[in-house]
């Protein structure tokens, strides 16, 4: 190994050894941290095992999702993308939640899996000072409590300011198929080992989390005309804010289908053989995304589990079967799907497996993501104990920005809660920490009504632009689109309306008619009026529209619409952000001595001095400190 990475020196400009940033790993988290680091003007390696599989869809083909949605417009809003990817590799989009409130809506897209990760290469490749390097990182270089380079299987060294760890499920991944274990960070792929020993060594807790999937089925032998078919939102809509960026106009159908108490017996007969029973498997499994197994065992009364049979691309006939995920062996899998509706006949081209992998406990972090015990370096993904694409691209985005800006002395750039479901995301990770695999839900964020998904490029875009990661064009498009609403806006709340103009489209949505004139906005308030139907019923609204002479598109109304409604909530949410917002403005010294405050109680000071908040409102979200412990801590500071 060492004449391997002589000769390379001999014939080599060794200053292409050292770059600004390593990122190790090409899942979601690293493309987002490469390209978002590259893009501010970082010279940056990305070095993964495979360039084929550029953030890889390793589990369900679909991105987004409840509050996941939210996540993706967010990266999207800041430059990153997730979204554009996504877009541009779309089989079928869906708004979730259109029955409940506008915090609530999420979208969702099934995506050729294949085509995600050419998409991908291609936005990479695109990016001239973004580099690549097809191996295995087997340790860390770390000199004087500073990460300073990477060494490869190949016994190569590589030198750099920052070091990005996004390594997913690849460290000490373990596969389990029944009894049968093997070695890799998915099927067919290897582990990384050598890299959890050092984080060991260096005093990180390391700790070992499960996650799984389903078989892949072959559509060829699959009866959809005995399921129920799913279609997607027609027209559709897409992730990126930018007009520019238009999905594909044709949709795939996705299908449902249930389990019954045939399947369930079937699956109880592997149930001794099953490494979730046996103990095989050490690993926390994810609560919110369970296998079959599981399913069977925490809802011993349901005779049925709803499952959906999704596409895996335009040009296959694969199928991955959503709510399946199992780690039974090969056999009791088969003859449990051929039990199932639509089924009988069905042929499988892998079988479903659990995966176990080692992650580090993510309150050992930063805001900004960078590890407390070894400055310049940086972890972001499913190490973080996180589960989900989205979740991994968002702190690869934000892992890439902040190591950026630390290697050329600029300040971090920290999203808050009020702020971004970026922000809920990490500041939950590195406060709270996780005893499973962490997934973002609209009920993790306290103003949700803020974080909607409709509204992320008007939160974060200016954001990032002044970073220098969101480009001019992007950052003018939302100050247009901003000035559009708020002119529109004022116009529904300042015209008015005759009954004879709008009754029609009143009693025709159900909703009372009018006897004398009023403003349009008491129209719009009205649940069962859109501002969709207003404009296409009330022609001297059309034709104020139409004399801005500017293309005010479905997803602008839609917005107008929202705040409309809204408008009473939001702002009351608003201001409880704003007086929350003034204890993330104390800060707390990072060598404060917490055991020496006695009015604490025990635990208050064990936690505090172990998380080592920034804020006094970090510290106030720290399991096991009470409000009176947050008392006492202003007192001391004298506030």
């Amino acid at each position: 190994m060492v004449e391997s990475f002589s000769f390379l020196q001999s014939n080599t400009d060794t200053t292409s050894f050292t770059y600004d940033i390593i990122v190790v790993g090409g899942g979601h988290a690293g493309c987002e941290a490469a390209a978002a680091a590259a893009n501010l003007g970082s010279r940056i390696l990305l070095i993964t095992m495979d360039m084929a599989k550029f953030a890889q869809m390793s589990c369900n083909p679909a991105i987004g999702g409840i509050a996941k949605g939210q996540i993706v417009r967010e990266i999207d809003a800041m430059g990153g993308y997730t979204g554009i990817v996504t877009d541009k590799s779309i089989m079928q989009f869906r708004m979730l939640n259109r029955s409940k409130g506008p915090a609530m809506w999420s979208p969702r897209a099934q995506c050729d899996r294949t085509l995600f990760s050419i998409e991908w290469r291609k936005v990479l490749e695109s990016i001239p000072n973004l580099f690549f390097w097809q191996d295995v990182v087997t340790q860390l270089i770390v000199e004087g409590g500073k990460a300073v380079g990477v060494r490869t299987m190949l016994g190569i060294d590589y030198y750099a300011k920052a070091i990005i760890l996004t390594a997913g499920t690849f460290l000490g991944g373990l596969i389990h198929v029944g009894r049968n274990q093997l070695q890799g960070g998915r099927l067919g792929e290897l582990s990384s080992y050598g890299i959890t020993e050092q984080l060991v060594g260096f005093g990180f807790e390391i700790g070992r989390m499960k996650t799984g999937t389903p078989a892949r089925l072959d559509g060829r032998t699959i009866n959809f005309s005995i399921m129920q078919e799913q279609k997607g939102d027609n027209p559709p809509a897409k992730f990126s804010f930018l007009p520019e960026i238009i999905p594909p106009v044709e949709q795939r159908s996705c299908y449902i289908t249930y389990t019954s108490p045939q399947v369930h017996d079937v699956l109880r007969t592997g149930f001794d053989d099953s490494p979730l029973f046996t103990g095989a498997i050490k690993g926390i499994g994810p609560r919110y995304c369970p296998s079959i197994e599981d399913k069977l065992r925490t809802f011993v009364d349901k005779d049925r589990h709803q499952l959906f049979i999704e596409p895996e691309g335009f040009f296959t006939s694969e199928y991955y079967i959503n709510g399946f995920s199992s780690s039974l062996s090969l056999d009791v899998q088969l003859r449990a799907l051929r039990k199932v509706k639509g089924l009988e006949n069905v042929e499988i081209f892998r079988p479903g497996y659990a995966i176990e992998y080692d992650f580090s406990q993510p309150t050992q972090l930063k805001a900004t993501l960078e590890t407390k015990l070894i400055s310049g370096l940086y972890f972001a993904g499913q190490v973080n104990g996180t589960t989900g694409y989205e979740e991994a691209a968002a702190q690869g985005l934000m892992a890439g920005i902040n190591a950026h800006l630390k290697i050329n002395n600029k300040p971090d750039f920290i999203l808050q809660r009020n702020q971004a479901y970026i922000g809920v995301l990490i500041d939950d990770l590195i406060t709270k920490g996780v005893d499973e695999p962490y997934r973002m839900f609209t009920s993790r964020a306290e103003y949700r009504l803020l974080l909607r998904q409709d509204n992320a490029d008007v939160r974060l875009t200016h954001l990032s632009y002044a970073l220098g990661l969101a480009s001019r064009e992007r950052y003018d498009f939302v100050q247009r689109k901003k000035e559009i609403i708020d002119t529109l806006l004022k116009h529904i709340k300042s015209a008015s309306v005759q009954p004879e103009d709008i009754n029609v489209y009143l009693e025709d949505m159900g909703t009372s008619p009018i006897s004398q004139t009023r403003k349009l906005i008491d129209l719009l308030v009205r649940p069962q009026v859109d501002i969709r139907g207003l404009v296409a019923s009330f022609s001297k609204l059309q034709n104020y529209i139409y004399k801005l002479e500017i293309p005010v598109s479905d997803e602008i109304l839609e917005c107008v619409e929202v705040i409309a409604k809204y408008e009473g909530y939001i702002e009351r949410e608003q201001e409880l952000a704003n007086k929350i917002q003034r204890l993330e403005d104390i800060k707390i010294s990072q060598s404060f001595d917490y055991s020496a405050l006695k009015s604490l109680s025990t635990e208050a000071r064990q936690k505090l001095s172990k998380i080592r908040p920034v804020t006094v409102g970090q510290a106030s979200r720290i399991a096991g400190v009470s409000p009176a412990d947050i008392s006492v801590l202003l007192v001391f500071i004298g506030r």
